[in-house]
């Protein structure tokens, strides 16, 4: 969860598993919902309810005025000048406001407030508010609040009526027996940040080809450079990473590892670096890194790191080491626990497994021309698995 929070998953997007009598049936709500009132209104506030304000008038000498309630309430003074009389007011009736703690509005915020809390709160801050006490049933709440956002033109409050109606409707469909289980779809992402912050460099972009269209209508575009994942210079060498949140770790299986488009993009990024940067080939290198367990994995291995083998583009020669992309798992529990400083252990671990290329034979697969045909290619590492049903996946 807070690896979730701290990298800001794609739409702040939550997968809540619900286990009611043996059923699992899933939620996907918004971030948002549960933190809108910590972060985005309930502290904004100096961590306060949203309460609606009475009008009130009273009568007195300054303020803003009614001009109709004074009209009809006061009696002026008349003063004569020059023969004309006119009527002059010494008191008005005056509009202020005062807060209105018992309307169902605020009785269903406070509801809102202290489920948010109660669910994700501790991500945050120790503090728990009180509970809400009396409130609407949840289909009356939803109709008020609904009925609230559609009548405002404030942005900010629309907002909040926004996520107060979110959070309602997926409690609205809750069963009172039930485990929740906090999660994200998007947890690729995630795996990406770990990688570059524990391994990357900050300026990597520079390193990395930039295209553009040239128009016939209009400005020319430059697009964004092609950037991967993460970058890592170490003792003179230059490793190009891309964090692969696959599959591959956990079952073995060839079809769950990174496809053509991402080997060939690879290559892409080594070639700019050595045609365009000047780096030498014979410290260049690339991978794939995928998270799988030490702890258990069909590879039978016990490292937080380890090389599971190495594609390549049969367009290339794969005469140089940037072409061979080594395919690296890393521990995903190790690598949460170990992410932050900059850990050199670690960097220096994952440098030597890329390096593997070093002891590996030479491809004898060169150009496409002289390719050998896919069907005389054997595979003979028994570590990759031939059946998806030897692990039970459909």
């Amino acid at each position: 969860m807070y690896f979730i929070r701290r990298y800001r998953v794609k739409d702040s997007q939550f997968l809540i598993m619900q286990i009611s009598n043996n059923i699992h049936k899933y939620h996907e709500i918004q971030l948002n919902i549960l933190t809108f009132y910590k972060k985005e209104y309930y502290f904004s506030i100096g961590g306060t309810y949203y309460i609606e304000k009475e009008p009130v008038y009273t009568t007195a000498s300054t303020g803003k005025q009614d001009w109709s309630r004074t009209v009809r309430k006061q009696m002026p003074l008349i003063q004569s000048k020059n023969g004309v009389n006119s009527f002059v007011f010494t008191k008005f009736e005056v509009r202020t406001s005062t807060p209105n703690y018992t309307k169902e509005i605020t009785q269903i915020n406070r509801f809102c407030v202290y489920e948010a809390f109660k669910r994700l709160g501790w991500l945050y801050v120790p503090y728990m508010p009180e509970e809400a006490g009396p409130h609407p049933d949840i289909k009356t709440s939803i109709r008020i609040v609904q009925n609230k956002f559609s009548i405002t033109n404030d942005d900010r409050k629309k907002s909040l009526f926004r996520s107060m109606n979110d959070m309602l409707e997926y409690m609205d469909c809750k069963t009172s027996d039930k485990q929740f289980y906090f999660g994200t779809d998007d947890f690729d992402y995630v795996w990406e940040k770990l990688i570059d912050r524990a391994f990357g460099e900050k300026d990597k972009d520079k390193y990395f080809p930039r295209s553009r269209w040239l128009l016939d209508y209009g400005n020319y575009k430059e697009k964004r450079p092609l950037i991967p994942d993460t970058i890592i210079i170490y003792n003179d060498k230059y490793y190009i990473l891309d964090a692969k949140y696959y599959k591959y770790g956990l079952t073995g299986i060839p079809d769950h590892l990174p496809n053509g488009s991402s080997i060939n993009k690879q290559i892409t990024y080594g070639e700019y670096l050595e045609k365009y940067k000047n780096i030498d080939t014979k410290s260049l290198f690339n991978a794939f890194i995928m998270p799988y367990n030490m702890a258990k994995n069909y590879f039978n291995m016990t490292s937080f790191v380890g090389n599971v083998g190495e594609a390549i583009g049969d367009w290339r020669y794969n005469k140089k080491y940037y072409e061979r992309i080594q395919g690296i798992v890393i521990d995903t529990r190790y690598l949460m626990y170990h992410y932050s400083g900059k850990p050199v252990k670690e960097k220096v671990a994952l440098a030597e497994s890329i390096e593997s290329v070093l002891g590996r034979n030479k491809i004898q697969i060169t150009k496409e021309s002289s390719a050998v045909p896919y069907e005389e290619i054997k595979t003979i590492d028994p570590m990759v698995a031939e059946d998806n049903n030897s692990y039970d996946i459909d």
